[in-house]
This record gives C-alpha cells, sequence and structure tokens, in this order.
C-alpha cells in the first residue's frame, strides 16, 4: 500500500472516531478544534459547523491539513507551455524556460492570470553572430550563419557564438593571375566582388571576351575570358592611281610603300603605311595627280571631290546650279572635259514680300520661268486686349509668274503673323502686321416718336470681333436754338473746344460685350448706366435722342452716330452741319452719321446731301 493510500484510511477513521466522540459529547465546539491551517465553515445541510484546510492544504481540518504539491502533476498541465513550476508552502509559482519570456513581463507568474510563456527573438540583438555573421531565429533559442562574401571558420554553419569557437571571416581572393598573352592592368582589391582588369599584352590585340574578373564568394576570381591574338593587319589599303611596294608581312610595324601609276606624279605628302598596334594600317597622304595638270576652275564654283583624274563641282555659297552637268573628266589626251555647270546667284524664292491696303500680299517669285509654283499663306492673329482671341486662315495659290498679290479677310485692331511657303522648294517667308481700328458696325434702331418723359428704346445688333472694345453712348439733345452735334467728338466730352452745348449731355453708356442682340433702353429712368445717371426728361420739351457706338483702343477711336428717337413738345429741324441740300422731315426720320456733325434749328427745316431719309418708318438699318 502506498502513502497515498494510508493517508487516505487514516483520516476516515479519525472521521468515524470524530464523529462517535460527538455522539457522547454534545455541548462540543468544533471550530476550537480546526487545525490552524484550516477554517470552520457550515455544513451544506445545515446541521452545524466543519473544518476545511484552506486552500493549498490537504487534511481532516482539525489535526492535520499539510502542504499539497500542486506541481506534481507536471509543470505543462498547471503553468503552460516552455515553463518551470516552482512548490511553495500552501501554494506555487510558475517561470519560463531559457530562451522564452513570460507575457506579462514579470519574473515569476500564475497563469490563471492568462500569462503564457513567448519565445525570444534574439537576433534584434546587434552583433550577436559577431562581424559578418546573420542570425536566425529559433524557437526558444537562435543560431548564426555567415553572410555573403564571409566564410565560416573553427567549425560548422550553422554555428552559436556562446557555445562555439566558429566565426565568420570575409573572403579574401587573393592576387589575380593574368591569363595567357594578357597581363593585369588593375585590381581594385582582393576581397569580396573586388574586381581585376586585364589587358593584352605587347603585340597582341584584344578580339573577344570579358575582360575583367571578379572575386566570388568562395574566394575564387572568375569572370575573365579576354582572347587576346597577335596583331596582323591584313592587306593593306589600295589607293587609286598608286602602286605598292610590299614583303607581304601583316604583323605588327610592318610597312607598304606607295608609287604614282604611270601618267600621275606625286604631288606630295607621306607615301608609306605602317601596321600599328590597333590592327590597322595607318592611312599615307600621298596624293597622286593625272598629268592633265591642275584641275579645272568654273565662276563662283568649289570642288566638292576629286582623284586627279575625276573633279566634282558644286556652286559656292549663295549660288546655285542652273542646270549643266558638274563633273570634270581628266582624258586619255592629259586635257580636261570640262563640267558644263552654270552658277547663279541664290535669291529667296519668295521676295521683296510687303503688305499694302491692311489687307492685301504682294511679293516676287525667284525660280525657272516656266516652273509653276504653289504657295501655301497662312495667317495667325492675336490682341493684346483679348487673350483668348485667336484669327487663323490657310489660302493656296498656283502660279507661273513672278509678281502675285493675294488679299486676305483679315480683322482690325490685331496683331498678324503671315508665312508664305513655297512648296516646291519648303521655303518661308514671315511679315507680321498690326491692322488699325475701324468705324464701329451701328446698330439696326428701331425708330420713334415719343411724348412721354421716360421713352423705351429698342435696338438690334450683330455681334463683331471688336466688341470687347466697343461701347454704345446715349445723347440726350435737348433743342435749344441752333445747336452742333460732333459725332466723332461730341463738345460736351471735349474740354478744349470753344463751342459749348449746355444741354447736351450722356445719360448712359453701355459696354457692348455685356448686351444681347435684342436690347431695350429706357431714357429717363434715374439709374446709372457705366457712371452716368439716366436723368428723367423734363415735360414739355423737344429732346433728340442719339445713339453713338464707339470703338476705342489707346489713344484710337472710331464712332458712328445715329438718330434713335425724338421726344416732342414742339416742332423742330435738324441740319447736318458738314453736308447740304434741303430735305423735309416728316413724322419719322433715321439719320446715320459715321465721323459726321449736324446742326439743328428752331424751324421746321434741315438740310442734307446724300444722306437718305425713311420718312414714316418704324425700323431702320444702318446705312
Amino acid at each position: 500500500m502506498d502513502v497515498r493510500s494510508r493517508t487516505i484510511i487514516v483520516f476516515f477513521l479519525l472521521f468515524v472516531l470524530s464523529g462517535m466522540q460527538a455522539e457522547g459529547q454534545t455541548a462540543l465546539d468544533v471550530c476550537a478544534t480546526c487545525h490552524t491551517n484550516a477554517t470552520c465553515e457550515d455544513k451544506t445541510d445545515g446541521s452545524g459547523k466543519v473544518c476545511n484546510c484552506k486552500y493549498g492544504f490537504v487534511g481532516n481540518g482539525r489535526t492535520f491539513c499539510q502542504d499539497k504539491d500542486e506541481c506534481q502533476i507536471g509543470a505543462i498541465k498547471i503553468c503552460g507551455q516552455h515553463t518551470m513550476c516552482h512548490n511553495t508552502y500552501g501554494s506555487y509559482y510558475c517561470t519560463c524556460l531559457a530562451g522564452y519570456s513570460p507575457s506579462n513581463n514579470m519574473a515569476v507568474f500564475i497563469p490563471n492570470d492568462g500569462t503564457h510563456c513567448q519565445d525570444i527573438d534574439e537576433c534584434t540583438i546587434i552583433g550577436l553572430c559577431g562581424e559578418g555573421g546573420q542570425c536566425r531565429n529559433l524557437e526558444g533559442s537562435f543560431d548564426c550563419s555567415c553572410q555573403v562574401g564571409y566564410q565560416i571558420h573553427n567549425g560548422p554553419e550553422p554555428f552559436h557564438p556562446r557555445r562555439d569557437s566558429a566565426f565568420c571571416k570575409v573572403v579574401d581572393c587573393g592576387q589575380p593571375v593574368s591569363g595567357e598573352d594578357t597581363v593585369l592592368q588593375s585590381v581594385t582589391g582582393t576581397t569580396y566582388r573586388s574586381v581585376a582588369t586585364f589587358v593584352c599584352d605587347e603585340g597582341f590585340v584584344w578580339r573577344r571576351g570579358d575582360n575583367s574578373s571578379v572575386c566570388g564568394a568562395d574566394g575564387r576570381w572568375r569572370g575573365a575570358t579576354l582572347v587576346c591574338e597577335e596583331i596582323l593587319c591584313g592587306n593593306p589599303p589600295l589607293i587609286e592611281s598608286t602602286e605598292q611596294v610590299w614583303n607581304n608581312s601583316t604583323t605588327l610595324g610592318s610597312s607598304v610603300l606607295y608609287n604614282c601609276k604611270e601618267g600621275f606624279y606625286n604631288k606630295g605628302g607621306h607615301n608609306v603605311s605602317i601596321c600599328n598596334e590597333n590592327g590597322e594600317w595607318t592611312p599615307p597622304a600621298l596624293s597622286c595627280q593625272a598629268k592633265c595638270g591642275p584641275v579645272p576652275f568654273l565662276p563662283k564654283s568649289e570642288v566638292v571631290w576629286h582623284n586627279r583624274s575625276v573633279v566634282v563641282h558644286r556652286c559656292m555659297a549663295g549660288y546655285h546650279s542652273w542646270r549643266g552637268s558638274n563633273v570634270s573628266v581628266c582624258g586619255s589626251s592629259g586635257e580636261w572635259q570640262r563640267a558644263s555647270l552654270r552658277c547663279v546667284e541664290i535669291k529667296p524664292p519668295i521676295n521683296h514680300l510687303f503688305i499694302y491696303n491692311g489687307n492685301c500680299l504682294r511679293w516676287k517669285a525667284e525660280k525657272y520661268d516656266e516652273d509653276v509654283e504653289v504657295y501655301k499663306v497662312t495667317y495667325t492673329g492675336s490682341r493684346d486686349y483679348q487673350r483668348s482671341f485667336n484669327d487663323r486662315g490657310r489660302h493656296f495659290l498656283s502660279s507661273k509668274v513672278d509678281q502675285l498679290e493675294l488679299c486676305l479677310n483679315l480683322l482690325p485692331l490685331t496683331n498678324y503673323s503671315v508665312s508664305i511657303t513655297a512648296e516646291s522648294v519648303r521655303f518661308t517667308a514671315t511679315i507680321t502686321t498690326n491692322t488699325t481700328l475701324t468705324v464701329p458696325l451701328a446698330p439696326v434702331v428701331y425708330y420713334k416718336e415719343f411724348e412721354t418723359p421716360v421713352p423705351t428704346l429698342r435696338l438690334h445688333r450683330l455681334p463683331n470681333t471688336l466688341d470687347p472694345l466697343s461701347l454704345y453712348q446715349v445723347f440726350v439733345l435737348p433743342v435749344e436754338g441752333i445747336m452742333m452735334f460732333d459725332c466723332s467728338s461730341p463738345a460736351s466730352l471735349d474740354s478744349s473746344s470753344k463751342i459749348k452745348s449746355p444741354a447736351e449731355y450722356i445719360t448712359a453708356q453701355l459696354n457692348v460685350r455685356n448686351l444681347g442682340t435684342e436690347v431695350n433702353f429706357t431714357v429717363g429712368d434715374g439709374l446709372f448706366y457705366g457712371s452716368f445717371y439716366n436723368l428723367p426728361l423734363e415735360s414739355g420739351k423737344n429732346y433728340y435722342i442719339i445713339l453713338r457706338a464707339v470703338n476705342q483702343w489707346k489713344m484710337a477711336s472710331k464712332s458712328c452716330c445715329v438718330l434713335w428717337a425724338k421726344v416732342t413738345g414742339t416742332s423742330y429741324v435738324l441740319r447736318v452741319s458738314s453736308l447740304s441740300a434741303a430735305v423735309i422731315v416728316g413724322v419719322a426720320a433715321l439719320v446715320l452719321l459715321c465721323g459726321y456733325s449736324f446742326t439743328w434749328y428752331g424751324n421746321h427745316f434741315f438740310n442734307v446731301k446724300n444722306l437718305s431719309v425713311d420718312v414714316d418708318s418704324q425700323s431702320f438699318g444702318s446705312w
């Protein structure tokens, strides 16, 4: 019977004896009999008290409570993987095996708080494996091996630096050895990845292969495949009109003598060619000239190439060939058969280009008279005041004449670059021009007579490229005796003018680019238009309402005026001062004057010449 079985029997006997004694002693205090390492607790059936050993102890609770060895069931079962169990009096604690650390970062732990042992990564320690070593983490341990370029010494791989004497040492290939017919030119070192460079020995030439060798990870030089062959220049070059004196040797330093053939003479120069270290014959500067004598001279030409029997000519800079042969040949008779080349002065295919009348081009063509030339004309326009503007155009013109003209549809107040290309010779001439400001296009007004001091007028306009620079000015001209209105420069705007009209004023100024094609405008509505106050008209007075269209850029200005309406209180007559003749005005009349002035009187007539007047109509266009 083992110790554990005997202990259980003893506990049972004591339990029976204690019960028998309790039957004879009714006043026994149970709690007073509990062991020091026991606690007194109520029985579960409520029949009294009982002594129970404390946690970590085993026994009957009264006479003995001995320590319980929790570690006897094994460290893995009670503490977990990679642990050691340590029993204490009445308890126990756990620690991690070497190579592991507790997850709560404490030296000891009880596993009921979830703490477990985890692997320690020793490779985080720099230099653990020594110079050239690389660390590999293992479960509960680590080992080392050598990096590329290092070799293991004093032991095998892998190794453990704390228990093995092995270590890593840098690879050394030693001094490189030259191959056949080669010599070492340079070497960067003898360790891993060092490079050695070889060249061919004297008298030999590199034909193929790689001339560099690299120190490998195994400590050996590899890579050089240089093949050097003896220098042989081969047959010397043949030079026209010469003969060779040669011993048929093609090795380094061999030489060939050149002499001029019969019918030619040596004009000078080196006549020996030598086989050099590159395996090539040095070129002689030998010059053998035919007995025809000096090469022929052609006016305004130069010699491009010759071999003393054939000469090629070309025209000098600034001249071009006007048909004819450009080759002179030394004949068998010893005389030159001269080239028939004729050189004439080069003039641009497009010459004397200029612009006239603002839109038209004129230029002179330089070509063969019978040739038909095709011209491509392109133009591009831009405006300083309108960055988004871009006007482009292209025209083609085919002609054989030498004086040409072409008119383009260029827009006003635009910077143009015009290019003309002669297609056959791909020659382009370019000219620039700045078109001028033009008189604005007058809108179509709907003329009407009113008796109200706040008349609403109508007009229709067509959008124009100069709209960003265009504006409309609405003039109110009260009829007071004889008055002068100058459309190009109204007296009310000219501070230097001696003719003043105290009643004439601008009631509104409108930027054209902000208007639609159909515009309604009410005179005298009491609002501001372009910093001008639209003053209400006085009842009972006579007024002309004149619309002035203005194009202006910097100091330039062009204007055009149209009679838009009249507000009647009494009858009156309008007269144009710069024109003559008489016309009687009916119920409604349109007067359009671009750049002119006109005068009106307090009577019923005005003088007009060369001016159309449409009577009793409601809508008028620009004249």
